[in-house]
C-alpha cells in the first residue's frame, strides 16, 4: 500500500499468530527472517537461525537459508520529502558523482505522499555509509508526457548513463495518468534527454539490460495502455518492450530499434497501489527473460529475448500461485534461482526457474500495520556485488535495507 503513514523500522520477524519451533540448544533466541519451505503442498515453518526444521534437500539448494541478518542502511527520503522508494540499482562503474557499487534508489511519491509524483534519486555509498541526492528531476519535463513519477524501471549503464522510467500523475491516482517516458541522466544526475513514443506507456517494471558499452539492450514493461481511473476492469494490454541502444562517446544513448517481445499481460488501476502490472524482469543465462506477472500471480519466461523478431505473447508459465502473492520486483541469486518480492505480503520467494519449484519464502517485512503483514511495502530488490546478500527497500519506513 503506497498511501500510508511512515513507521519505525523493525527487523523482520514472523507476524503475530504465526509460531515457530523452539530453537535448538545454542541457537540465538533473536532472529531475523522467517521461512516457509514448501514440499508437495505442505508448508514447514522454521527459524532462519536454525535450518534443521527445513527439508534437507531444500535447505541445500536454497539461497535464502544463508540470509541471517537485516541491516537498516539509510533513509531513502531526501530533503524535499519525496517518499515511497521503488527502484534499486547497484552502480556497475565509477562515473560522475557515482562510485562503483553505490546503490541508487528512486522515489515514486512526493512530499504530500501523492503517487506518480516523485522525482528524486538518492545515492547510498556502502563504502562510507554516506547518502546524497543523485538527481532531482524537474516534475514538468519536456519530452515526458504527463510529467514525472519515477518507477521501478531504472538502470545504470557501464558508459555512466542512468535511465529511469516515469509513470506520472498530477493528483496521485491513475485518473490523471500520463504516458510517461524513459528519462536519460548523465553520471552527475543531470537530465540529458527522454525516450518516448507510441510503444512507451508508463514504463513500470524493473529493467533488465545487456550492456556492451557502445551498445546496450534494455527490457522494460509498459503497464499504462488502456488504464483509466481506479475501479476499471483489468486491461490485457501491458507489454514487454526491447530497446536497442547505440551509445556514442559523449552522447546520450540513442534508440536504434524497438520490438515488443511480450504482450497481453494484465494491468489495472488501483486506488491503494496506483497501478498493478508486470513488474519484475530478469535475464537468464539461457537467453530467456523472466517476467513477474502481478495480475496473473505468476512468473513467466520469454525465450530468446534478445534476438526474437516478434512477441511471445504472455510467455511460458514457470511458476504460479503457491507462495507467490502478487509478485513484483525480481532478480537472480548466485545459485541461479529467482528472488521475487510479494506485493500482498512482506515476503521474498525463491524459485528454481529450471523446474518452477518454489523453494521457500522469507519474511523481510512483517509490519502488522498492513493486512496481510507487510502488504504493499516491498518493491525493489537487487543483489549485492559480492553475491552474499541483497538490498531491498521498505516503503512503510522509506528505508534501504541489506539482507545477508
Amino acid at each position: 500500500m503506497n498511501i500510508k503513514p511512515n513507521r519505525s523500522f523493525h527487523p523482520p520477524r514472523p507476524p503475530s499468530g504465526q509460531t515457530s519451533p523452539a530453537p535448538n540448544p545454542g541457537t540465538p533466541k533473536s532472529f531475523f527472517g522467517y521461512f516457509f519451505f514448501k514440499k508437495s503442498n505442505i508448508l514447514f515453518p522454521c527459524l532462519a537461525a536454525s535450518l534443521l526444521a527445513a527439508p534437507p534437500a531444500l535447505a541445500d539448494q536454497s539461497f535464502l537459508t544463508s540470509v541471517k541478518k537485516h541491516h537498516l542502511l539509510t533513509s531513502t527520503q531526501p530533503a524535499n520529502g519525496d517518499q515511497n522508494p521503488y527502484a534499486l540499482v547497484v552502480a556497475p562503474v565509477t562515473a560522475g558523482t557515482v562510485q562503483k557499487d553505490d546503490v541508487l534508489v528512486d522515489n515514486f511519491n512526493n512530499n504530500g505522499n501523492l503517487q506518480g509524483t516523485g522525482s528524486t534519486i538518492i545515492d547510498y555509498r556502502p563504502a562510507t555509509g554516506q547518502t546524497t541526492v543523485f538527481a532531482a528531476i524537474p516534475r514538468d519535463l519536456p519530452g515526458c508526457p504527463g510529467g514525472v513519477g519515477l518507477t521501478t524501471a531504472m538502470t545504470m549503464l557501464s558508459s555512466g548513463w542512468v535511465i529511469v522510467g516515469s509513470a506520472p500523475s498530477t493528483d496521485g491516482t491513475t485518473k490523471t495518468l500520463g504516458a510517461g517516458c524513459l528519462i536519460v541522466l548523465d553520471a552527475n544526475g543531470k537530465v540529458a534527454g527522454t525516450i518516448a513514443g507510441p510503444q512507451i506507456d508508463d514504463p513500470w517494471g524493473n529493467m533488465a539490460v545487456i550492456d556492451h558499452g557502445a551498445t546496450a539492450i534494455l527490457f522494460v514493461s509498459n503497464a499504462g495502455f488502456g488504464i483509466g481511473a481506479p475501479g476499471q476492469p483489468v486491461q490485457h494490454k501491458a507489454t514487454v518492450l526491447r530497446l536497442n541502444l547505440a551509445i556514442a562517446a559523449g552522447k546520450p544513448p540513442a534508440v536504434t530499434s524497438q520490438t515488443v517481445i511480450g504482450d497481453g499481460f494484465g494491468a489495472q488501476a488501483d486506488a491503494g497501489v496506483f497501478l498493478i502490472g508486470p513488474t519484475g524482469l530478469a535475464l537468464g543465462g539461457n537467453g530467456a527473460l523472466y517476467v513477474s506477472d502481478a495480475i496473473g500471480n505468476q512468473v513467466v519466461a520469454i525465450p530468446d529475448a534478445a534476438t526474437r523478431a516478434g512477441s511471445a505473447g504472455q510467455g511460458k508459465e514457470i511458476s504460479k500461485g503457491g507462495l507467490l502473492s502478487r509478485p513484483l520486483a525480481m532478480g537472480f541469486a548466485p545459485n541461479g534461482h529467482l528472488l521475487v518480492v510479494n506485493g500482498l505480503n512482506g515476503q521474498v520467494v525463491e524459485i528454481d526457474p529450471a523446474s518452477g519449484q518454489q523453494l521457500g519464502a522469507m519474511w523481510i517485512d512483517a509490519d502488522e500495520a498492513q493486512t496481510p503483514p507487510g502488504s504493499g511495502d516491498l518493491f525493489g530488490i537487487t543483489m549485492q556485488p559480492d553475491g552474499k546478500g541483497f538490498y531491498y527497500v521498505e516503503d512503510d519506513v522509506n528505508a534501504l535495507v541489506q539482507a545477508q
